[in-house]
């Protein structure tokens, strides 16, 4: 005998992916809705003050026509804002893959599911930074 799901449970239609760019985790709940996305419990607007920003997280759904179509709710943390942003769009990007297998294809094509793998690079011992070594003093 199957168990009642709770109210807490996650509908069937909830699809879930993460993204990462950088240091930035999000964690992207899309299901069909209106076109509403919001980052955190606030507007894409209010999150993302900056248009280059917000066209990033946009950017997976306006290319395969899904703008209006689905809520997206998203939970991100770690990084900066364009970091926060690229892991948004790759989270939006492979929830969209689950959603619709045909979408695979185009979000492929428009490079939205490559993870970008660009880290700041880790300090070394002995040196300033990444790869600055210390100042020379001739005397």
């Amino acid at each position: 005998m199957a168990a009642e799901p709770s109210a807490t449970s996650v509908r069937t239609t909830d699809i879930l992916a993460t993204g990462r760019r950088k240091t930035a985790v999000a964690r992207v709940r899309l299901r069909s809705g209106a076109g509403k996305i919001s980052v955190n419990g606030r507007d894409l607007e209010a999150y993302f003050p900056a248009v280059k920003d917000r066209v990033l997280v946009s950017g997976a759904l306006d290319q395969v026509g899904r703008r209006s179509a689905v809520n997206v709710d998203i939970t991100v943390d770690g990084g900066g804002p364009t970091g926060q942003a690229g892991a948004c769009r790759l989270g939006i990007a492979r929830a969209l893959k689950a959603f619709d297998g045909e979408l695979a294809e185009p979000l492929r094509h428009g490079g939205l599911l490559t993870r970008d793998g660009r880290m700041k690079e880790r300090k070394k011992y002995g040196l300033r930074g990444a790869r600055r070594g210390t100042q020379f003093s001739k005397r």
